[in-house]
């Protein structure tokens, strides 16, 4: 029975630019984080990979294996804003089940939908109606199949712009000409594990039974994935999120321990907005660095620390320091900084701390007790005064001053499977 609708932009990233900007369309097109040769591309166009520029070649390669190709430098906003579009468009002609990426989303097939001339002339509507109105660039390739699993495999069996349908009939022998690879989940340490229970291809892996899969897998996702290759229907799983955070490269001008602080310093108050926007409190902190192995034997650092449960800017920007200047600060070239609050906990389970200070302890100056003891305060009402003029007036409107001169040098990302917040990264 068919019952997963697949939609999949063909090069999202790069058809945005290409929809946006007339005069890329038809040429060679790579997105890329910074406009330097040691980057690299993030997302290529139709036109570039046919000559062989794909995600994550180097900018240097690029240019040779295609040396007409246009580098756009990448704009995350965009992208979210023609994603949206592009949800609501669908949206309209078949409810939206699951938004799975940027590029992504899904319609459960109801009804006498679930007939296959009926999902092909639905799924042919959505198309015609994506590029009506989002724009003639934004192709899609769709797939039609039992459950999401077989539906995203569909997706990508013809590319760009294909439609294909796989229907319960026809497993396993439409899956056997896959890569163990080409299925979600399956990375290089799976295929290890795959490889040493004697499975090497799609066909093994679907001949093998439950509990050998258990086993190669480590848990029930083994047995899930026995069942999902046999057609059976499943529903998106229930997720808390464990924890938040930001990543950067850094521009070639930022990459020194001054530059490198700065960054960090607007991650983490982009982190800490977004944890009060979603409703969480942090319970740890971890701050990682990562350097050009060609100019020192380390490869970067990292320091984590627990800070009891906070959303509090200032508080997580004082704990930052103190684990930037444990070592962090030596290390001369930095190329990439992180910031992540983990052991989230919901606004409505957090417990005040019982021995929250207020004011200073006698006889204790302000900048000892800072020194010593990373004091929390209650500024519940100046943080949500803060997170409101920035969604009015914008990003930047008010923020803490040691950011100041990397309010540009981190911009919005865009993660595999989370869409940013416009309204808190813009």
């Amino acid at each position: 029975m068919l019952r997963s609708l697949f939609i999949d932009f063909n090069s999202y990233f790069a058809s945005v630019e290409q929809q946006l900007d007339p005069a890329l369309r038809g040429r060679p097109v790579g997105v890329v984080p910074v406009m330097a040769d040691s980057s690299s591309c993030i997302a290529a166009s139709i036109e570039a990979k046919a000559f062989g520029v794909k995600t994550g070649t180097r900018v240097s390669d690029a240019k040779r294996l295609c040396p007409g190709i246009a580098l756009v430098l990448a704009d995350h906003a965009k992208y979210v804003e023609v994603h949206l579009q592009a949800v609501a468009v669908v949206d309209r002609l078949a409810p939206v089940r699951q938004v799975l990426s940027i590029d992504e989303m899904e319609c459960e097939l109801t009804g006498r939908w679930r007939e296959r001339d009926r999902a092909v002339t639905l799924a042919r509507q959505i198309k015609a109606a994506l590029l009506a109105e989002v724009g003639q660039c934004m192709r899609t390739s769709v797939g039609i199949a039992p459950n999401t699993l077989l539906g995203k495999l569909a997706s990508d069996m013809h590319k760009p712009d294909g439609l294909t349908v796989i229907e319960q009939h026809e497993l396993p022998e439409r899956l056997f000409h896959l890569k163990l690879s080409a299925i979600q989940g399956i990375g290089p340490r799976l295929l290890e594990r795959l490889a040493l229970c004697g499975i090497g291809s799609v066909e093994q892996l679907y001949a093998a039974p439950r509990d050998l899969l258990h086993t190669a897998w480590g848990g029930l996702a083994g047995s899930d994935m026995y069942d999902r290759l046999r057609g059976q229907w499943y529903g998106p799983r229930a997720t808390v999120a464990r924890s938040l955070g930001h990543s950067h490269v850094l521009p070639p001008d930022l990459r020194h321990p001054a530059g490198a602080h700065q960054v960090l310093h607007r991650l983490t108050q982009k982190a800490a907005m977004r944890l009060r926007k979603q409703g969480f409190y942090a319970t740890a902190m971890q701050v990682f660095v990562r350097c050009d192995h060609r100019w020192q034997r380390e490869s970067g650092g990292e320091r984590s620390v627990h800070v009891g449960e906070t959303q509090d800017t200032g508080f997580l920007l004082h704990t930052l320091d103190q684990l930037w200047f444990s070592g962090l600060h030596q290390l001369q070239r930095p190329q990439a900084v992180g910031v992540q609050l983990c052991g989230l906990v919901l606004a409505s389970q957090h417990t005040p701390d019982l021995f929250d200070f207020h004011e200073e302890a006698p006889g204790v100056t302000a900048s000892q007790t800072l020194q010593n003891h990373p004091v929390q305060r209650d500024r519940t009402r100046l943080m949500s005064a803060m997170d409101a003029l920035n969604r009015t007036h914008g990003k930047n409107a008010i923020y803490f001053a040691s950011a100041h001169h990397a309010l540009d040098a981190a911009p919005m990302r865009i993660a595999f499977n989370r869409i940013p917040d416009l309204e808190t990264e813009r």
